[in-house]
């Protein structure tokens, strides 16, 4: 098996058209993208922040038992 050579790009793409982009460039048989190189997609930080204040709230209620930011520092 004979491999060619790869060129790798960097592109600039705005978050409005990013998903869109996406959908393209993975239809294509002949790109490879590394998913870990793209970092966080919009609705994954907007997922996160929902989860984190959904946590606060928890806490605020009792519900939630946390560690104290002490405790967790001697960990490390």
């Amino acid at each position: 098996m004979i491999l060619e050579p790869v060129k790798e790009i960097t592109l600039h793409i705005k978050d409005s058209k990013f998903g869109f982009f996406m959908e393209l460039i993975k239809s294509l048989d002949f790109v490879k993208v590394d998913e870990k190189d793209l970092g966080d997609s919009r609705e994954s930080v907007l997922q996160n922040l929902k989860n984190g204040l959904d946590e606060v709230k928890q806490f605020n209620k009792g519900t939630l038992k946390t560690t104290p930011a002490k405790a967790f520092l001697d960990e490390l």
